[in-house]
C-alpha cells in the first residue's frame, strides 16, 4: 500500500475518533511531526509505529494499511494435520506447526488464532510426555522403586500418544465443518 493510501486511512481513522493530531500524538506517544509526515504521506509507519496508531486510534494494524488474509481452509488443514509430524519425534508436532504458522499466520484467516492454539497445546503435551518419560527413567537408573510397574508408565505415555492422534483428527474434523477447534489440556504460552 502507497504511502498516501496509509495516511488517508490514519487520518479518516483520526477524524472518526474525533482526536487533534496533538491528542492523536500523546495517545500513541508518538512525535507530533511524525503524526504530521505520516498524514502528509511523506512517511509510512511501520512496527511498533503502527501498532501505537492502532492501539490510539482503538483499531487493528491490518485495518490501518488495508492488508487483505485469505480464506483457506486448506492451509488450515494442513496446519492442523502437520501436527501428525509428533509421531516422528515429539519436537517436529511443535517445531514444523510453528514453522506453517510464521509463514501464514499474516496471509490467511484465522492461521494465527489457530496456530497460537495448536502450538500451546503441542508444547503441553510435550511437556508432559518428556516428564512421564524423564521421571521413569530418573526411577529406573537410579534403582527406585515407587510401586507404579515401568510398564504402567509406558501405557501412561502411549495414552498420551492416541490423545494427541485423536485430537488432531477431532479438529481436523471440526475445522472442515467450521466449528470451533478444541485443544485442551493447554498451557497459555502464546496468547
Amino acid at each position: 500500500m502507497e504511502a498516501s493510501e496509509i495516511s488517508t486511512r490514519i487520518k479518516d481513522h483520526r477524524n472518526k475518533t474525533d482526536l487533534s493530531q496533538d491528542q492523536l500524538a500523546i495517545e500513541s506517544g508518538l512525535n507530533l511531526r511524525t503524526i504530521q509526515r505520516i498524514e502528509n504521506g511523506e512517511t509510512v509507519p511501520r512496527g511498533d509505529s503502527l501498532r501505537r496508531l492502532a492501539i490510539a486510534l482503538g483499531t487493528s494494524p491490518d485495518e490501518l494499511i488495508n492488508w487483505k488474509t485469505k480464506e483457506d481452509k486448506n492451509v488450515l488443514t494442513v496446519l492442523i494435520l502437520s501436527q501428525l509430524s509428533f509421531i516422528a519425534f515429539p519436537v517436529l508436532g511443535i517445531v514444523v506447526p510453528l514453522i506453517i504458522w510464521i509463514m501464514q499466520k499474516e496471509k490467511v484467516k484465522n492461521v494465527d488464532e489457530v496456530g497460537k492454539s495448536i502450538l500451546n497445546f503441542q508444547i503441553t503435551w510435550a511437556l508432559i510426555v518428556f516428564t512421564i518419560i524423564t521421571v521413569g527413567a530418573f526411577f529406573k537408573i537410579m534403582h527406585i522403586n515407587i510401586g507404579i510397574p515401568s510398564s504402567f508408565l509406558l501405557t501412561f505415555g502411549m495414552i498420551f500418544y492416541v490423545y494427541n492422534i485423536f485430537i488432531i483428527v477431532l479438529n481436523t474434523i471440526l475445522n472442515q465443518k467450521d466449528k470451533y477447534l478444541f485443544y485442551k489440556p493447554a498451557i497459555r504460552i502464546l496468547n
